[in-house]
């Protein structure tokens, strides 16, 4: 046990110098300065996050043979240990844009989930949420349909007024999803009284739709502490 906690400690403190690096990385002088330095930091992080994974699976099969791996490799956890460390072996050995890559670096983010590895709290929060999963599967389609609607709306009510800026339903998405999340940035606005109007109902259904599956995670979360205690 000592031997494995040690090597999650050390695992941990690795993510923690991954995400501090990602964060000196972006400042392009220290870029410049130290790239071949980031690059062989990342680069051995890779190697000890492959073997990480890899040692994962073997003890999986171990305990529990093909039905351990299979419920490794598609856990949670599976997953961010899979996708922490797939971007890096993608740029070794795929020809694609540079730009596709840049996007998948932000997957090294994904690091920090497994300093939750060993959290009660965390594993309770998952399970709260497979609890609920088709409550939330739900509330997403009504989401969906509700930013649908509003943007089918918006573009009917302000195309005329507004057509450089709600030029297609599909454009009228973006001011749609924003309102119904109640962001509301302001960069684009409806000018006309109708399209007001519509907005301000809009904003308020928006409260509802973000308050359904904030109050089904919340509940579930509270029972499954309860039934935890017990």
């Amino acid at each position: 046990m000592k031997k494995i906690n040690r090597f999650d400690m050390f695992i941990y403190v690795l993510i923690i110098g991954n995400i501090i690096a990602m964060v000196l990385e972006s400042h392009e002088f220290i870029q410049i300065e130290f790239s071949k330095a980031f690059y062989y930091f990342e680069l051995i992080s890779i190697l000890i996050f492959s073997f990480e994974y890899i040692y994962r699976i073997v003890t999986s099969y171990k305990e529990n043979q093909w039905v351990g791996v299979k419920n490794y490799v598609f856990s949670f956890f599976g997953f961010i240990d899979l996708i922490s460390i797939l971007p890096f072996y993608l740029k070794q050995f795929v020809l694609l844009d540079g730009r596709f890559f840049r996007i998948l670096r932000l997957f090294r983010l994904t690091r920090v989930f497994k300093l939750g590895r060993d959290s009660e709290s965390l594993k309770l929060f998952i399970k709260a949420l497979s609890a609920v999963r088709n409550e939330l599967k739900f509330t997403l389609f009504l989401s969906v349909l509700t930013i649908l609607f509003s943007a089918s709306a918006i573009y009917f009510l302000e195309n005329k007024a507004q057509p450089e800026v709600f030029s297609s339903i599909t454009s009228s998405i973006w001011w749609a999803t924003v309102s119904l999340a109640t962001v509301g940035y302001g960069d684009v606005v409806p000018v006309t009284v109708w399209g007001k109007i519509f907005a301000s109902i809009i904003s308020l259904v928006g409260i509802g739709i973000v308050a359904i599956p904030t109050g089904i995670i919340s509940a579930s979360f509270v029972e499954e502490i309860h039934n935890s205690k017990k």
